[in-house]
């Protein structure tokens, strides 16, 4: 209910726009300032792949990414968990006269879609906030095709940006004993969110019937300090020189097929 009451106040990025809501103004820089900060979703998207399939996209939030797979030409169905979403997004196919397969507001722990159905499911940021992520991940698997691929993010606890969260409210606090599990979970956007190591996803899917496992944490924007003054971007480059740049990225993606 938390979870949804957040969301619904704000789907993600139009905080960043001050133009009329559902005007082409407000789509377009909703859509600049995502991949100005979140470029790297093109490499690991790669929208133009699809054309012609069936793909879906859990938890569309306000629609940016789900533009690009109806402008790429896929089938595209989408699955967001608030009507501020589907609003957001229904109002924008119209706004650049773009037709999807189905849009439907849904939790991502209950697909409403057969089995085997999707030749992509693809997630950015979302099954983390889940309140049971472990069910969201098998549900995607579930609905993907056999021989079908997921891409999904989900945040990296061992990251940056982990690392700046409990600084800011653990340390400088005085809370030194609290974790970044503990940070995350009450301070990263809606109450409840969660991050992810490595091996802790491997674990989750081995036990799902996937292969060709790809798993990246790369050093993102939120990382690098982009948005601060020069000195603390520097701090931010010699720590990612220290842990290892591969390592340590607040964005976990996983590209993996479903036997």
């Amino acid at each position: 209910k938390n979870l949804t009451k957040f969301w619904e106040n704000k789907s993600c990025g139009t905080e960043f726009t001050k133009e009329d809501k559902y005007s082409k103004n407000y789509y377009e820089d909703i859509e600049n300032y995502r991949y100005s900060v979140e470029p790297e979703i093109f490499s690991f998207a790669q929208f133009s792949r699809f054309y012609g399939r069936k793909v879906l996209e859990v938890g569309y939030g306000a629609g940016t990414d789900f533009l690009q797979w109806v402008r790429s030409g896929a089938k595209a169905y989408g699955v967001d968990i608030t009507r501020e979403g589907y609003e957001n997004l229904i109002n924008r196919l119209k706004v650049y006269n773009l037709k999807a397969e189905e849009v439907k507001i849904s939790d991502c722990e209950s697909l409403p879609y057969n089995d085997n159905f999707f030749d992509l499911v693809y997630s950015w940021g979302v099954i983390h906030h889940a309140k049971d992520t472990k069910k969201a991940l098998a549900e995607i698997v579930r609905v993907c095709k056999k021989g079908g691929k997921c891409k999904i993010m989900v945040y990296n606890r061992h990251s940056l940006n982990s690392l700046y969260l409990w600084i800011k409210k653990a340390f400088l606090k005085g809370r030194f004993w609290k974790s970044f599990s503990w940070c995350i979970y009450n301070y990263m956007e809606s109450i409840g969110t969660k991050a992810y190591t490595r091996k802790e996803i491997i674990l989750m899917l081995s036990e799902l019937g996937v292969e060709n496992i790809k798993i990246e944490t790369n050093l993102t924007y939120y990382d690098k300090l982009e948005k601060h003054n020069k000195f603390l971007q520097i701090v931010a480059k010699l720590l990612s020189t220290v842990f290892g740049p591969e390592k340590v990225g607040w964005f976990l993606t996983m590209d993996f097929d479903k036997k």
